[in-house]
């Protein structure tokens, strides 16, 4: 119906222009009209989708003219959902050109929360002068200080008043935040075991297969790279964790947090004979039975056999 609509107008426009003063067209004019139409009908229909072209073209050129659309003719809901899908360098771009829609406090507390998912001044009042675009500044400075040195990091946070004293709100802070160099949060956990008991707890491995809780828990705490001490005790702090989060299967499989420390070296070990190309002899899974029984033996043959297929089809437990 539009083109339709189009094809009157247009042959109007053009008999209103060939008309003489005695009020008919010559019939070269006709000719020249007829050839036209015919000309523009086959140029609408090789158009993908029957676009029409001299609509398109007008839009173009209208778009050309006018530029990037100016947000602040749109209605706010719709300027402030565009803007908040910009990465906060973009948003101070965006300022320079709208300044009172970039600037808004919304935007950048949207940003500070899906980039630090816990801070202790989200639950405090803002003290005077108080903008979450200058707080997004002091967070990414903090995470850059504590990249390079954790001790000087968490201290920046704690003298800006962004986190408590607390080792359970620096555990929090740690378990919602993703920019933390995990190397320099390794070093920092194996020193400060308060924090890292508090980290732990936040873990909810309820209704999860061991592996994959055992993988969950390694995404947040990277494990180390050599076995040692601090390794001993990322798994014995899990495996009474994963025991507290599922009481009745433990009860259900007479699994104890001591059974469940064995299995989750089982995996380990596993997981690198597994993967590791240096390795050319693969453990089979009747191997891995008859090993993991031989250090828990209450444990069923057939739970153990699916840790084995478990690893065997998604992977290392801690890469």
């Amino acid at each position: 119906m539009g083109q339709g609509l189009w094809r009157v107008a247009r042959n109007q426009q053009l008999q209103h222009q060939g008309f003489s003063g005695q009020g008919f067209l010559s019939r070269e004019h006709g000719r020249r009209i007829a050839t036209n139409n015919v000309s523009n009908t086959s140029h609408r229909k090789q158009a993908q989708g029957g676009i029409d072209i001299y609509h398109l073209l007008k839009t173009r050129k209208s778009k050309e003219q006018e530029g990037f659309i100016n947000l602040e003719m749109l209605p706010p809901e719709l300027s402030f959902t565009i803007l908040s899908y910009l990465n906060a360098t973009d948003l101070c771009l965006a300022s320079c050109v709208w300044q009172d829609l970039a600037n808004d406090e919304l935007l950048w507390q949207g940003l500070c929360k899906s980039t630090w998912g816990h801070c202790s001044i989200y639950n405090k009042n803002p003290p005077l002068g108080f903008s979450f675009r200058k707080l997004y500044m002091q967070l990414d400075e903090g995470s850059l200080t504590f990249n390079a040195n954790p001790d000087e990091g968490v201290n920046y946070f704690m003298s800006k008043g962004i986190l408590d004293d607390s080792p359970k709100e620096i555990a929090k802070f740690i378990f919602c935040t993703r920019t933390l160099n995990w190397k320099k949060l390794r070093i920092y956990l194996d020193e400060r075991r308060d924090v890292l008991d508090d980290l732990v707890t936040l873990h909810n491995f309820r209704n999860q297969f061991l592996p994959n809780a055992l993988r969950e828990f390694f995404r947040h705490i990277h494990a180390p790279e050599e076995r040692g001490e601090y390794l001993e005790t990322l798994i014995t702090k899990f495996s009474h964790r994963f025991c507290a989060c599922n009481p009745d299967l433990m009860r259900e499989l007479g699994l104890s947090p001591d059974a469940v420390y064995v299995l989750c070296y089982s995996l380990i070990l596993l997981s690198i004979d597994l993967t590791s190309p240096h390795v050319k002899n693969k453990m089979s899974k009747r191997e891995f039975i008859r090993n993991t029984r031989r250090a828990a033996q209450n444990i069923s043959e057939d739970f153990v056999g699916h840790l084995y297929d478990n690893i065997y089809l998604v992977g290392h437990v801690a890469a």
